[in-house]
């Protein structure tokens, strides 16, 4: 418990148990894409501030998002904006009128809405119009039912950039729904991670550069006196100051956003490897916590037509992984039975104290939960038991939710989830490992090091040697990725003996058979 950084003074959750492992917090329905989102509006306002990717003093971070509802009433909540401009299409005044009446009755969260200002920024209705329509199109995961104030489009610059609200009537709320902090966590790891201000320099040529066309374009739609800020946001915490998990985080931003892809196109990617990074940490915190030091790894079944006993053991292996949160929670309990203070407690009211003291639990106005406690041993019981409960609102469902959002695991011709990569993440991996060229089995080899992926014969050594499978099957396997790398357009084979794993915007070198 000493090796983490000083919780709260103010704890307004049940407990302290999850956030001592992992940070306040990783979130089930906060998917990796919306992390990123809250990420750059954490980022933004700290550099509104002067203070961007710069830690003062540990878990003190307050920022103030913007909140944009006039932006966001004109895309998200404006339902009858075609049907206007398809029906006053050769009156432009009228088409204006009409809008002007229906957004001042159906608009929500601002008080004396005043659209008008739009009439001087387009030469025409259908300008308008067709402008919303385009942004609502790159609307980030946008076939989904969340209500319209949780809508976010693609982050083009700045302006683009804005927290989540609960909006009813001429008021707004921050209710952390869908903004549930895992971007706050980003963004304290990037910055502990050193790197921060090389992301910052690369950030700025793309979603955060102001003058780039589509985010000028994004500025027409908001009134400039609109941009107040929201109220200051606190309460991040994330346990630990120096991890490698956060260079490791920051090294492979920054392969993206040095590379020669383009700028928006990279981002994408960031999603991707961001959501890896953040399971591999939340495993990394529970292995932590179990005392379990042997390397982390995860075996990648490259899906084939047939089942094999790949696809067995990738799927053990993920429930292996998805279990190990629950497993961190009881421990990180039951360590404080090893504690002196514990076993000189001799009654019920000191055990409570304990444990009010190291996990915040239980609060003095729920004590009623513990009533029927007849020892300190049947007290831990019923703690961990409600840890358990709490932990599977959220928490536990994380892992499982960020590996089918990046494409990590799969039930594809399964009953099962296992760890079977889509196309999209292995381009990415392959932008992250891959600086120019590289032999196959180098970057096999990478792919074990760097992220512990198990893919081809000589990463599966321990399994084979063990006798859980052979080393066709693993050849097999790594023979599969191959052949998705060649498809994708990510691999040339030279020769029988020569393949290689290209970058498409790394600088290419000439390759000589």
């Amino acid at each position: 418990m000493s090796n983490r950084l000083p919780r709260p003074t103010k704890i307004d959750a049940d407990m302290w148990v999850d956030e001592a492992i992992w940070g306040h917090r990783l979130y089930d329905e906060q998917t990796p894409w919306l992390c990123f989102m809250e990420f750059l509006n954490v980022l933004q306002s700290e550099l509104e501030a002067g203070n961007a990717f710069f830690e003062g003093e540990p878990n003190k971070l307050a920022y103030s998002p913007k909140s944009r509802l006039y932006l966001r009433n004109i895309l998200f909540n404006n339902p009858q904006l075609t049907l206007i401009s398809s029906k006053y299409r050769y009156d432009d005044k009228e088409a204006w009128l009409q809008w002007y009446a229906v957004m001042g009755k159906g608009q929500a969260g601002i008080i004396n809405a005043d659209f008008t200002y739009l009439e001087k920024r387009f030469a025409k209705f259908e300008d308008f119009a067709s402008v919303v329509q385009f942004l609502r199109e790159t609307t980030i995961e946008g076939e989904n039912n969340k209500r319209w104030s949780s809508q976010f489009i693609f982050p083009y610059g700045p302006d683009c950039l804005y927290e989540d609200l609960n909006v009813k009537d001429s008021s707004s709320t921050n209710d952390r729904r869908f903004f549930g902090r895992t971007g706050e966590l980003l963004y304290l790891m990037l910055t502990r991670s050193g790197k921060g201000p090389e992301i910052l320099a690369n950030l700025k040529k793309s979603v955060l550069n102001p003058s780039s066309k589509f985010n000028r374009l994004v500025a027409a739609l908001e009134p400039k006196d609109a941009l107040s800020p929201s109220p200051v946001r606190t309460g991040v915490y994330l346990p630990y100051l120096d991890l490698s998990d956060y260079r490791a985080l920051a090294e492979d931003w920054l392969c993206l956003l040095q590379s020669n892809i383009p700028n928006y196109d990279a981002i994408p990617h960031l999603v991707n490897i961001t959501g890896l990074h953040l399971m591999i940490y939340s495993l990394n915190r529970a292995k932590y916590v179990l005392n379990d030091k042997s390397k982390l790894t995860f075996i990648l079944e490259i899906v084939s037509p047939k089942k094999t006993i790949i696809r067995e053991l990738s799927s053990d292996s993920f429930i292996e992984h998805n279990n190990m949160s629950r497993r961190a929670v009881e421990a990180y309990i039951r360590q404080i039975v090893e504690t002196d203070s514990w076993r000189q407690a001799t009654d019920i009211n000191e055990a409570i104290s304990i444990l009010k003291r190291e996990y915040a639990w239980p609060k003095d106005n729920k004590e009623s939960e513990i009533d029927s406690a007849n020892s300190p041993d049947d007290l831990i019981n019923k703690f961990v038991a409600a840890a358990l409960s709490r932990h599977k609102q959220h928490v536990d469902k994380f892992y499982g939710v960020w590996g089918k959002e990046i494409g990590l695991s799969s039930r594809r011709g399964a009953r099962r989830l296992r760890y079977a990569p889509q196309d999209m993440l292995l381009k990415s991996l392959v932008l992250c490992v891959v600086p120019k060229r590289m032999e196959f089995q180098d970057f096999l080899v990478k792919l074990y090091e760097k992220y512990g992926f198990i893919i081809g014969d000589k990463q599966a050594l321990a399994l084979t040697e063990a006798g859980r499978a052979d080393l066709e099957a693993f050849s097999d396997n790594s023979r599969r990725l191959e052949q998705r790398l060649a498809s994708m357009g990510l691999l040339r084979r030279l020769s029988d003996a020569c393949a290689y794993v290209e970058n498409p915007f790394g600088i290419q070198e000439e390759i000589n058979s």
